[in-house]
């Protein structure tokens, strides 16, 4: 027998493992001693109204074995002695392009100019403690890519980019839990993650793929506008059928190297903006429209917030990003002289914090100052913010604060609140670190967040600088069927660093398909 269920229940019936299967039970008058087969197949969270209601979706087996949750497993099948193909980056995207090339017959060589995802801990145990950034090896670089200690979000908007259900599991077959299957806002965790990236590494190896780390790409080989390989450490020469260029959002040096060489880039829409920070409590009392707290069935709550402002007669779009509930804010700085700052949430998000970045659109007339960077432009307005950041909050990774309240009245804090920032904060008016196109739309948008989030503009909350990595402000182009570039054959622009993603969701899909059209066009595999 078996039955599909659609529910609406209360938390503490439904995120309650022995409480749910006594209703399911209980629904379906079935008895204990029939043994039957429970399982969750879908879980939302419906905060709209006052009392708060759990949507699930549940299957039911009784005399029967029940399928897996999972689908087809995939088997990697050896291709130590197969054509090989270049990987720049072992993020998302690098990773699950090695993996899709190792199902189409073709041998992935990475290269990872960071180090593998266990070494890499003690650089940023460094960068929150000693206040030293490895420009080789941080939160942005090394083994799994940011993501991997930034958070571990799984959720996606992006349907048509790839099977979302096939990453996932994907994940699942890596030892992440079955949970991201069924949660709607899946989220692995960055406690969780380095162990679900430590095991994809060892599929790609056990299969004959190689993964290089300490290795920095330092040029690329191309003749007669073809790549056919890289240099690696300014020394070593490495060939393959192709390259896929997968070095995420922060990769500067490359955008610099494809600009030297004459190689198409563009400029591209991005954000940039603050951290702000509230006590974790004062956000679900808005969210769950508790008194107290959340009670002990309801997980962190979490909010998404988008307005439109007008700075000089134009629109200006602002909208949180990256929201981390009962998590941290982390340094994210990829080079001394500069602080950057990143969010991050345990699995059990379980922090006493939330933290969300608060973001600006950037608009073509921001960058008029800069246009002799040409398509450098937006880069250099990035780094520009970032040097600010730094000297003002006293030339370490210490972070320029305000509260919001004093950031909306432009008043310097006299005291800012305890923070999950480990390298500490240091009072300042933002309105000396960002420039007038960013501080000015979003002084508006928090007025106009205050007023839809009751609360949310509170002594509690405080701005934290600055958010300026939410994706990479180049492009790198390509052709929208090949995924090849329009002027270098064999050169496949990848994930956030090349423009075509944003998380790791989206990098992970768009990595396989670059591995797709690279086996398509250069070994003969189809798409």
């Amino acid at each position: 027998m078996h039955h599909t269920l659609q529910l609406t229940l209360a938390p503490e019936i439904a995120l309650d493992d022995d409480n749910f299967r006594r209703f399911v039970i209980q629904k379906l008058r079935l008895r204990e001693s029939d043994n039957p087969f429970i399982r969750k197949t879908r879980q939302s969270i419906d905060a709209r109204s006052r009392q708060v209601k759990i949507n699930v979706q549940a299957e039911v087996y009784a005399g029967e074995a029940p399928p897996a949750l999972v689908g087809t497993r995939i088997v990697y099948p050896d291709v130590s002695k197969r054509p090989q193909a270049l990987i720049v980056g072992c993020g998302p995207a690098g990773m699950f392009a090695a993996l899709r090339l190792i199902e189409l017959g073709i041998k992935p060589v990475l290269f990872e100019r960071g180090k593998d995802v266990r070494t890499r801990r003690r650089d940023l145990a460094a960068i929150n403690k000693e206040h030293y950034v490895n420009p080789e090896s941080n939160y942005c670089f090394g083994e799994g890519g940011a993501g991997t200690y930034s958070d571990g979000k799984l959720y996606t908007r992006s349907n048509k980019r790839g099977d979302i259900r096939r990453v996932l599991e994907i994940f699942v077959a890596h030892s992440a839990s079955e949970q991201i299957l069924i949660d709607t806002h899946p989220h692995i965790g960055t406690n969780k993650l380095p162990v679900v990236v430590s095991e994809m590494r060892e599929s790609i190896l056990k299969a004959g793929g190689e993964i290089h780390f300490d290795t920095k790409v330092t040029d690329l080989i191309v003749s007669d506008n073809r790549i056919t390989g890289v240099v690696t450490n300014d020394k070593d020469e490495h060939t393959g059928i192709g390259v896929i260029l997968a070095t995420g959002h922060s990769a500067r040096d490359i955008y610099e190297l494809l600009h030297a060489k004459n190689i198409l880039i563009e400029s591209k829409s991005f954000a940039m903006g603050v951290r702000i920070e509230h006590p974790q409590n004062t956000i679900d009392k808005i969210q769950y429209h508790c008194e107290t707290d959340r009670g002990p069935y309801l997980p962190a709550a979490s909010y998404s917030l988008v307005t439109q402002t007008h700075y000089k007669g134009v629109q200006r779009g602002v909208f949180s990003f990256c929201m981390c509930p009962g998590g941290f804010i982390v340094p994210a700085a990829t080079a001394p002289g500069e602080v950057v700052v990143n969010g991050m949430s345990p699995s059990r998000r379980d922090s006493p914090y939330a933290n969300s970045g608060m973001v600006v659109t950037i608009e073509e007339a921001d960058l008029a100052p800069y246009k002799d960077y040409g398509p450098m432009a937006g880069l250099q307005l990035q780094r520009e913010l970032e040097q600010a950041a730094c000297k003002l909050g006293g030339a370490t990774q210490t972070a320029p604060a305000q509260l919001a309240v004093d950031f909306i009245k432009a008043r310097t804090s006299a005291h800012l609140r305890e923070t999950s920032y480990q390298p500490g904060l240091q009072s300042v008016d933002l309105y000396d670190v960002l420039p007038g196109h960013i501080a000015f739309p979003l002084r508006d948008a928090l007025s106009d967040f205050g007023r839809k989030m009751r609360g949310y503009l509170s002594g509690d909350a405080q701005l934290i600088g600055v958010e300026s990595r939410t994706s990479s402000p180049i492009r790198v182009p390509r052709e929208r069927e090949s995924c090849e570039h329009p002027e270098i054959k064999g050169l496949f622009p990848c994930g956030e660093g090349a423009g075509y993603a944003g998380g790791i969701m989206s990098a992970a899909m768009d990595g396989e398909r670059c591995a797709e059209q690279l086996a398509k066009l250069y070994a003969g595999a189809p798409a």
